[in-house]
């Protein structure tokens, strides 16, 4: 496949990305900080349970046409890190989450190209530290906004 054609599959993933109900899932799980396999036991009897099961299935998804040679690895690793931000958050947990429900290839797809990109440890530790830092100030902000409407 060309780089041309690698390209338009990954803008056609990038296009899915913006559809409105994905944009939402998308926001959500920007804000979804799990502290405990229960945070994503508890996200998946809520409301935003299609929103955790869309960010993270789409993700394994663009994974697997990585993984599977439709998209060139390089091309897709360079157009972008949402994919490693959404690692990330799970990461930590995917052993128990495979456990719990049974299914030791739960987003194997996405765990297993992510651990392909050179010096992943290092990024997800300092992306940790970022998403940390967003959660603080989303939590300052809150208690702000509380107290002036108090």
């Amino acid at each position: 496949m060309s780089k041309q054609e690698d390209a338009n599959l990954i803008l056609k993933l990038y296009d899915l990305r913006r559809e409105p109900v994905m944009r939402d899932a998308r926001n959500w799980f920007f804000t979804f900080n799990p502290a405990s396999i229960n945070d994503f036991f508890e996200a998946l009897m809520n409301e935003h349970s299609g929103h955790y099961r869309m960010v993270v299935s789409y993700w394994d998804m663009a994974a697997s046409m990585v993984n599977q040679g439709a998209i060139d690895e390089e091309l897709f690793n360079a157009s972008g890190g949402e994919m490693v931000f959404v690692y990330a958050k799970i990461a930590k947990f995917l052993p128990e989450l495979r456990e719990a429900f049974g299914a030791p290839e739960l987003l194997l797809n996405m765990e297993t190209l992510v651990k392909r990109i050179p010096n992943i440890d290092e990024k997800i530790e300092k992306m940790t530290a970022r998403m940390k830092q967003f959660a603080a100030m989303r939590e300052e902000r809150a208690a702000k906004t509380q107290a002036a409407t108090s």
